[in-house]
């Protein structure tokens, strides 16, 4: 018989700081709820935290709209100082879609600097400490995501994966799901082809996305105000990968809509 699969969250986890100790803070947690953690167990862990530890917060008095940012705030309705930071942050903009009305903001469609296609390149007010603060992706969210799978491993001693979550909208379907921005160890996806289904059929295309699997569910948990950013799935099977998130990135030239 499979092992049952268990999904829950570590409570209690501080409000956290640039320079604060993410892995020890879990570690602490986990100790503080007499839990330990288990080979196989996967993390999954909302970026704000990752960023807000190494320091990806941005004061807005700090910055100073270009030209180009001033022109764009006046399009959607945005306060161009977070518009800059949203440029700094893009390799492109995507779509630049105006406000319906003066009383709501438009749209800032962008292609991070990592790839990733997102609203407003993923700069975000939600869950910053201060008024006028933003905050960005991790610098790296792989490596984020390396380095503490390996802290957490050597304190434990047991096998684990990390996958870093971020908050995206689809283009084609309504509301916002979460999706993985940076993994450790968990495959990105499965490559499922040459085995059969239920029937006997040969599957020929199916690659489910297993670590945005991991990544939608979690935020079944996490919820906006419950201050619980890490999830730990235990009981699935999964192979060890040196898998980067931005495979999940469709390429351009399989990009049928660009």
């Amino acid at each position: 018989m499979a092992n049952p699969l268990t999904v829950f969250r570590l409570e209690g986890l501080p409000d956290f700081r640039p320079g604060d100790d993410l892995a020890n803070a879990i570690l602490t947690q986990l100790d503080a709820q007499q839990a330990t953690l288990e080979a196989g167990d996967i993390l999954v862990i909302a970026h704000k935290v990752v960023s807000k530890t190494e320091g990806d917060i941005i004061d807005m008095a700090t910055i100073t709209p270009s030209d180009e940012a001033l022109k764009l705030a006046h399009q959607v309705n945005k306060d161009p100082r977070k518009v800059e930071v949203i440029l700094n942050q893009s390799r492109r903009l995507v779509r630049v879609v105006p406000p319906r009305d003066k009383s709501t903001e438009g749209l800032l469609i962008a292609e991070h600097r990592l790839g990733f296609i997102c609203a407003n390149a993923a700069v975000d007010e939600s869950n910053a400490d201060q008024p006028n603060q933003l905050i960005t992706l991790p610098q790296d969210p792989d490596a984020s995501a390396q380095r503490l799978c390996q802290t957490l491993q050597n304190a434990t001693g047991v096998r684990l994966g990390i996958v870093i979550s971020d908050t995206f909208g689809r283009p084609w379907r309504m509301g916002q799901v979460n999706v993985a921005i940076g993994l450790a160890q968990v495959p990105a996806q499965l490559d499922l082809r040459g085995q059969h289904d239920g029937w006997g059929q040969t599957l020929r295309v199916t690659t489910p996305a297993f670590a945005d699997e991991l990544a939608a569910a979690s935020g079944l948990l996490m919820g906006k105000a419950d201050k619980s950013p890490v999830i730990i799935f235990r009981g699935l099977d999964w192979p060890v990968s040196d898998s980067q998130a931005s495979t999940l990135v469709r390429p351009p030239h399989e990009d049928l809509f660009r």
